[in-house]
């Protein structure tokens, strides 16, 4: 199986769980890997043939217009079944990435989905 990694994409979602966490957005970066044979798209230089990687970044950042999240684990899942579901692809593995503890460098969470 083939992989696409969009890494450490950056995008400003209303996650917490006291509501002033989420009183205003906050920086999170996002980490989607996709996992599916792309040898079609080798074989021929067709982007349909493939996952656009950029087509899933203009998803995520208008993802939390208007939303929120409690916790990190159910955006993680939402994202992957959104993947999955909208670009057809078999396995995905997402990460995100909060800064929300100041003695550590960040809290993360990954949820992978698909066979």
């Amino acid at each position: 199986m083939d992989k696409i990694t969009l890494k450490d994409y950056e995008v400003f979602y209303r996650v917490g769980v006291p509501a002033e966490e989420r009183a205003r957005p906050q920086r999170l970066l996002i980490t989607v890997e996709m996992f599916r044979d792309v040898s079609e798209a080798i074989a021929t230089d067709n982007l349909s043939m493939t996952t656009d990687y950029f087509a899933v970044s203009e998803r995520l950042k208008s993802l939390g217009a208007g939303r929120e999240w409690k916790l990190i684990e159910s955006l993680a899942g939402e994202i992957v079944d959104l993947v999955r579901r909208d670009f057809s692809v078999p396995r995905v593995r997402v990460e995100v990435k909060k800064f929300i503890i100041p003695e550590a460098q960040y809290v993360a969470v990954r949820v992978e989905r698909g066979g």
